[in-house]
Order: structure tokens, then C-alpha cells, then sequence
């Protein structure tokens, strides 16, 4: 197997359809860690030849060495995957976006077309959003094509004939359940959309309640998302301080033999610093530029 392009951090995918040009050539201005040209849900099925053209023509004027950027092509199970492997994907992306994944061999179908068309290297940024997908998590995700994952809840709760909430709580279980199927598999994992762009409200309660479930990042469907999810997955200066005092005290006692102590009114032991450790951690990688 080719070596796997790697991918840099994701605290917010930005979606643009592939059907306007004149989106696409504003991504670069966005500050989205990474884009998403979208030959899916954005692109109407009478659009879908014109979406590849436009990939064509227009993705290479926006790739460089800051620009991460993916194509979602549709499902391995619809009538234009081949097509968007064939006619949809340029030299210089970081990867593919591939929705609705539910098996291993539907993942064994992508990495063959992608060998098939040239592009040996691309890795899957994989669409956990059906009830067998969420179900069958773990091992999608561990797959060696996969670079990163994603939860949508707006079709997962399709696919279950539910209704979607403002607190979410229709899909608290599927959510944590991806969370923790992507950790143990070792790969990033970004949340759900918020429909509704004009909510900040719900994008930080959401996007701090993500962060807080391991996730890495969130979706963006507008540009006034990326910046309110960019700063959600960093800690903040509050959060790095404590971390210090906290790695500070506890690192002193830890010297002395004393693997618990009274920090600040808190009982504070090895996971605890374990936390701290991670929060100082994100913050250096935050700070640090990415590689080209």
C-alpha cells in the first residue's frame, strides 16, 4: 500500500458547493483549517457532470501549502461515485470525503478507484451518518485509508425516522458512541453541522460540548462558523494557566512521593495531570505553524 497523506488539524471543515465557482475561489480567505468542495447534499443531481468540471477548473486556483482541501464525492452506494473518482478529483488535495461509509468493502472501493484513477496516496476523511455506520464505527474508522472521520447527525436521524432537536439529546448516544470509536481507532474526529448558521448560540454550546466529548472539530456550513469553531477547540488562556499551576504543584508533590493533592479546593491525582498535560499540549500544536 502507498504511504497515506496525512492531514493537519481540523477544528473547522468548511463546506462550499461544488456547483459555484465563486465560492470556491473565497475559501482561502475564510481561515478554515481545512475546505470541503461538496459534489454531494450541495450539488443537485441534474449538477453533478457540472460539479467535476468546476472541481477542475477551480480547485487547483486555491491549493497551496495552507490550504487543506478535500472533495466529497457521494456515496460508494449511489449511481455517481465512480464518476466523481474518475472526473472529480486534482492533483494537490489532502484527501477525499466520502459520506454514508458502512462497511469495509465500501471502504476497499474507494481506495481501489483512488488506485485505479492515479491516486494511490489520497486519504478518506470518513462520513459516520447512517444507523449501521454509527453502529459499525470502530472498524470503519480503524481502516488504514482513514484519515479522519465525521458524525452527521442530520442524516443519521434520517436514517432512524427521528426528529431532530435543538438540545440534541436524539443523538447524545450516536454521537459519544463515534467519539470513542475514533479515539480508540486513533484517528481526528470533527461534529455535526448546526443547519441553522445564523445561531452562534448553538454553534459554541455545541462546539464546546463537542470538545469536551474528545472531538477534534466541527463542520462549517457558512464562513461566520470558522472562526467561532476555531476558537472553541483551542484552550483558552484561563485553561492553559491552570494547567500550568496545576503540572506545577502536582509535578513538586509527585518529587516528594505524594501521588494526590489538595490543589486549589480540588483532589488532583494522575489523570487529572494527564488532562493538564493534554490541554498544554493542544495549546503548543495550536501555536506552532502547520507543515506544508
Amino acid at each position: 500500500m502507498h504511504e497515506i497523506r496525512r492531514i493537519q488539524r481540523l477544528r473547522s471543515i468548511l463546506f462550499a458547493p461544488a456547483v459555484r465557482p465563486d465560492f470556491i475561489a473565497k475559501l482561502p480567505e475564510r481561515g478554515a483549517d481545512a475546505v470541503v468542495i461538496d459534489c454531494e447534499d450541495a450539488t443537485p443531481s441534474g449538477a453533478k457532470s457540472e460539479a467535476r468540471s468546476v472541481v477542475q477548473s477551480s480547485v487547483p486556483g486555491i491549493l497551496g501549502p495552507q490550504m487543506q482541501v478535500f472533495v466529497r464525492v457521494n456515496s460508494v452506494a449511489s449511481p455517481y461515485f465512480e464518476a466523481d473518482i474518475a472526473e472529480g478529483l486534482v492533483e494537490g488535495l489532502a484527501g477525499i470525503v466520502v459520506p454514508k461509509l458502512e462497511s469495509v468493502a465500501q471502504i476497499e472501493t474507494v481506495a481501489e478507484a483512488l488506485c485505479q484513477v492515479g491516486f494511490p496516496e489520497l486519504g478518506v476523511l470518513a462520513g459516520i451518518e447512517t444507523a449501521l455506520g454509527v453502529a459499525d464505527a470502530r472498524p470503519l474508522l480503524a481502516h488504514p485509508r482513514i484519515i479522519a472521520g465525521y458524525f452527521g447527525a442530520e442524516d443519521f436521524i434520517a436514517d432512524m425516522g427521528g426528529v431532530r432537536t435543538r438540545d440534541g439529546e436524539e443523538v447524545a448516544f450516536a454521537r459519544s458512541s463515534v467519539a470513542l470509536a475514533a479515539r480508540l481507532s486513533g484517528v481526528p474526529i470533527v461534529d455535526q453541522i448546526v443547519a441553522d448558521f445564523r445561531d452562534d448560540d448553538r454553534f459554541r454550546e455545541e462546539a464546546a460540548a463537542a470538545r469536551a466529548m474528545g472531538y477534534q472539530g466541527k463542520l462549517c456550513i457558512h464562513p461566520r462558523q470558522v472562526e467561532i469553531a476555531n476558537d472553541a477547540f483551542i484552550p483558552s488562556p484561563e485553561e492553559v494557566e491552570h494547567a500550568i499551576r496545576l503540572l506545577a504543584a502536582y509535578d513538586e508533590a509527585s518529587a516528594s512521593g505524594i501521588a494526590a493533592i489538595d490543589f486549589e479546593g480540588q483532589m488532583v491525582d494522575e489523570p487529572l495531570a494527564a488532562q493538564a498535560r493534554r490541554v498544554l499540549g493542544l495549546a503548543q500544536s495550536i501555536s506552532e505553524p502547520t507543515s506544508p
